[in-house]
């Protein structure tokens, strides 16, 4: 089998309960694989690990919709009972008058949170796909997400000890790909996207356009063919 997949269905089929994935985007949907995250939602895995920046902005601000949907991130998976654990920087509502589901799951006892600097959350997930195991940050000294942590001097500063994160899946979206896997992204997709598909075991990626090898220009490939596993077109 290639790496195309006809449906979206097919391309999550094998993901099974209490895996980790990583999920890309930024801010709600931008970046976001939704119709990936829709088919992971009706195959119906469960106590996921979800690894993300966010954890549901989508249907409190408006942002994005798809034909027939409202607007998807991982607060679907949330809402479906689905995620026993996140691990993210910006898990709550911008807004105290609208709670996300994220929100209301941990309330209850139904979740399980890592809150995570957005920058360290970046360098960890990259250094999953690098074969680091670990590195020392200034981020987070002195607070409680020191708490539990090493802490070693360097020039003078304090610094934490941070471990690498990789999953079994990630879901990403993508702007093109060609029938090999290689990679262009668009605007927020790039933020998270690139090192994701480097820390996961099998990446899935949710595309607008597949063409022919080497109809994407050399210098357009932000991800090559090597860290993907499935495309799926919209």
């Amino acid at each position: 089998m290639g790496k195309v997949f006809s449906s979206f269905d097919e391309a999550v089929a094998d993901i099974f309960d209490s895996a980790v994935i990583m999920v890309s985007g930024f801010g709600g949907t931008g970046g976001t694989a939704q119709n990936l995250i829709v088919a992971l939602r009706d195959h119906g895995a469960l106590n996921l690990t979800i690894i993300s920046n966010t954890a549901g902005l989508a249907s409190l601000m408006g942002f994005g919709t798809l034909p027939g949907h409202t607007a998807v991130d991982c607060g679907l998976l949330i809402d479906n009972d689905q995620v026993g654990k996140l691990i993210a920087s910006y898990p709550v509502s911008p807004s105290p008058s609208k709670v996300n589901s994220f929100e209301s799951h941990f309330r209850e006892g139904k979740i399980g949170l890592e809150l995570v600097p957005q920058g360290t959350l970046a360098e960890r997930i990259r250094a999953g796909g690098a074969g680091i195991p670990a590195f020392f940050t200034p981020t987070g000294v002195g607070t409680q997400l020191a708490e539990g942590k090493e802490v070693r001097e360097f020039d003078g500063r304090r610094h934490i000890l941070e471990t690498a994160l990789k999953a079994d899946f990630a879901l990403i979206k993508a702007h093109k790909a060609d029938t090999l896997g290689n990679l262009s992204y668009k605007g927020t997709s790039q933020n998270f996207g690139a090192v994701m598909v480097r820390s996961s075991g099998i990446s899935i990626v949710e595309v607008d356009e597949i063409v022919s090898p080497g109809q994407i220009e050399s210098h357009l490939i932000n991800t090559p063919a090597l860290f993907v596993d499935r495309l799926v077109k919209i």
